[in-house]
């Protein structure tokens, strides 16, 4: 089992804010949205996940400060690069609502209030869905309408307390470490944290006494939001057995665009120009995501050469700067080409001087 203070890569005596700052970049890196299909990023993902819920809590650290993995109830150590058996086990919806903390209750709190999850027992479960926005939406910002399934209590449904739990919604499991006897409460098995099971429900509905009903919901997407954010609205999730609803996440994704490829803030385009303008110079139409802009280039430029464009990037979050636009500069090279040019670049290599130094060292 890794140590904790390895997985976020700091040390020992990291502060709070650089524990969550590591954390927030690896959430972002291995995040499930953005590697599809990828158990081992999925593994990281959890990994990291584990570690800074044990870090960010000064009681724990302090524990796993003085007697390791068995100071926080992680288990014996012998499982090699995984987070096994012990009184830590998060679940990918625990991670997800972990992110109110790490993106300040969602990426969007000053916009839209805050988020943080209905994870208490007076809401019902929240409904996740993904939303692909193209670049030109994420730059403008951009109103959408999306359509979900809610499930909501249907009419005349009834219900008991609990046997198993006596209505607490909770059992108590005692383990034994080295600290001693630790109670670990967890949710009721059986009414799921609810404190009640279904009595009477009507012809139709769903064991639980629900009905599913769809809905359409317009949101404002704001400017600049990465693959991976998501934004919180509260309420729209699914009704739980009070008849009070969850939140839904709207989890936003990016579409691959036919030019440009992302960089946080920053957008990179390649063009490709003729050998006489790289030696002459030349201007060129570039798109970008405000329109067509002219792009001047320098005599003599080099093939690989990167050229910016100031504030033709995306917008940054809680800011009125924008990112630049980064044009990598490639030198076309004919493949093949009529006699008369073939004498004419002989004639001109003849009146070229021999390059003094043709090797350099390769910057890895």
């Amino acid at each position: 089992m890794r140590d904790l203070y390895d997985v976020l890569g700091v040390s020992k005596d990291a502060s709070d804010d650089m524990i969550k700052k590591e954390y927030r970049k690896l959430a972002i890196k291995y995040h499930p949205d953005k590697n599809p299909d990828d158990s081992e990023a999925e593994s990281k993902f959890k990994e990291a996940a584990e570690a800074y819920s044990i870090l960010s809590d000064a009681q724990k650290r302090s524990q796993y400060d003085q007697f390791g993995h068995a100071g926080v109830g992680m288990g014996d150590q012998s499982g090699a690069g995984g987070f096994g058996g012990g009184g830590v086990h998060m679940s990918m919806d625990d991670i997800f609502s972990q992110f109110g903390d790490i993106f300040g209750g969602s990426p969007f709190e000053s916009i839209f209030g805050g988020g943080g999850s209905s994870r208490s027992r007076n809401k019902g479960s929240d409904i996740k869905i993904k939303l692909a926005l193209t670049f030109e939406e994420i730059s403008q910002g951009v109103e959408k309408r999306i359509k979900i399934k809610q499930s909501i209590l249907a009419d005349g449904v009834s219900f008991n307390t609990c046997n198993t739990c006596g209505g607490n919604g909770q059992v108590v499991q005692v383990t034994n470490t080295i600290l001693g006897r630790m109670q670990q409460a967890s949710i009721c098995p059986k009414c799921s944290g609810n404190g009640k099971v279904i009595g009477n429900r009507p012809p139709g509905t769903a064991p639980d006494g629900m009905i599913k009903k769809e809905k359409t919901i317009k949101i404002k997407v704001p400017a600049g939001v990465e693959s991976g954010n998501y934004m919180t609205i509260a309420g729209q999730g699914n009704e739980n057995f009070q008849g009070n609803a969850g939140d839904l996440l709207v989890v936003f994704t990016e579409k691959e665009h036919k030019y440009f490829v992302r960089d946080n803030e920053h957008i990179f385009l390649e063009v490709t120009i003729n050998y006489p303008d790289a030696v002459l110079g030349t201007t060129v139409d570039i798109p970008t995501l405000d329109g067509v802009s002219t792009l001047k280039i320098p005599p003599g430029i080099q093939s690989g050469k990167l050229l910016r464009m100031r504030s033709k990037g995306f917008p940054l979050m809680r800011s009125s700067s924008k990112g630049d636009q980064i044009i990598r500069v490639v030198i076309y090279t004919p493949s093949s080409i009529s006699k008369e040019n073939k004498k004419n670049i002989e004639n001109l290599s003849k009146t070229l001087e021999p390059i003094k130094m043709p090797y350099s060292k390769i910057d890895l």
